[in-house]
């Protein structure tokens, strides 16, 4: 089943994020922790790749060999997976409410070994990138046509690892992977132009010879239209810098909490029930 058939408009693409964001909040409430406005931030592209029409995939044969590949790379954002991967039908949404419990296999971070669909395991930050440049590597020897795509957090972007696998991505000419940075502009101990500024990401990344673009990644249109652009470069990687907000969606329930970070915790079922309340 190629997605692309069963791409949502913008305004469909907008209700869906209504309802990964309500899975997001329910899962991680339920389970009693999780990174609920780490997943919230990269919903409009997560959103875009499995319901706009820019990834191929087939729920009922996970490790079809023509499949796009999704790396998320920030593993702890993975309730923002979860939700789209049981809203694409490779699971129930009932499943997804057993994050995180013992014996479950949708663990705190993506395991591969444990869900079919899963491409990666993640967690382990800065490492996201690199595998991808594998598997666009082997896609590429295997003449599939697959591509691969990789979210990537902004916090992660301070580990060298990343930036070595800019430089390897250009040097192969690796047209099927994009790359895709949540830059909400925090990280675990707090704002990350405090933790390590490191400036203009498309600057940087232009340098390495990649495409880039810069975008508001919480704008569903914008996300479509930078995704769109991407896929039309096919001579060199793609990278898109998606600027959004932590926790975005349910911002002004966050505000009363006086957390802006809102790292690693999730939402109280006081808090939960305001939040879902918003959101509809």
């Amino acid at each position: 089943m190629a997605a692309q058939a069963n791409a949502l408009s913008i305004e469909e693409l907008k209700e869906k994020g209504k309802v990964l964001r309500r899975l997001i909040i329910r899962m991680t409430t339920e389970a009693g922790s999780g990174h609920p406005s780490s997943s919230l931030s990269a919903v409009e592209v997560v959103n875009a790749l499995w319901f706009g029409g820019f990834m191929k995939y087939d729920p009922q044969n996970p490790t079809w060999d023509a499949r796009d590949r999704f790396i998320l790379s920030k593993g702890h954002a993975v309730p923002v997976l979860y939700a789209a991967m049981a809203e694409a039908g490779y699971f129930s949404t009932d499943d997804v409410m057993t994050l995180r419990k013992l014996g479950s296999p949708f663990e705190g971070h993506p395991n591969m070994k444990r869900l079919p669909g899963i491409e990666a395991s993640t967690g382990s930050l800065g490492q996201g990138l690199s595998l991808g440049i594998g598997q666009a590597l082997g896609a590429r020897l295997n003449q599939n046509g697959s591509n691969v795509f990789v979210v990537i957090g902004d916090g992660e972007m301070g580990e060298g690892q990343v930036w070595e696998a800019l430089a390897a991505a250009e040097k192969y000419k690796l047209g099927n992977l994009t790359a895709i940075i949540d830059q909400n502009t925090y990280q675990q101990t707090g704002a990350t132009k405090d933790v390590l500024d490191l400036g203009s990401f498309e600057e940087k990344i232009a340098a390495f010879g990649w495409h880039t673009q810069t975008i508001d990644g919480n704008c569903q249109k914008s996300v479509v239209e930078a995704l769109e652009v991407a896929s039309k470069v096919t001579d060199r990687p793609k990278a898109i810098i998606s600027k959004t907000k932590k926790g975005f969606g349910i911002l002004p329930v966050l505000e009363e909490t006086g957390d802006l970070n809102y790292h690693g915790k999730p939402l109280s079922p006081e808090l939960a029930e305001k939040a879902l309340a918003f959101i509809a």
